[in-house]
């Protein structure tokens, strides 16, 4: 599974494995650190995406908007 986040500080978006979920990643534009949800937080995520038919948002809490 590919998990897509974009980072709250400069909006850049990084294209990660499902090893990153529940873990903190760095931005590669500006070097925030911010949470990815875990796997069991995907499936609301997931249909919050399919509501919106739009790209999720992930922010330092990890939680997601879509």
């Amino acid at each position: 599974m590919q998990i897509i986040a974009k980072c709250p500080g400069c909006g850049g978006t990084s294209s990660l494995d499902s090893s990153a979920a529940d873990r903190r990643i760095r931005c590669r534009k500006c070097g925030l650190l911010f949470k990815i949800p875990g796997l069991n937080e995907l499936p609301k995520a997931i249909n919050v995406i399919k509501k919106a038919k739009s790209t999720i948002y992930v922010d330092e809490e990890g939680k997601s908007y879509g």
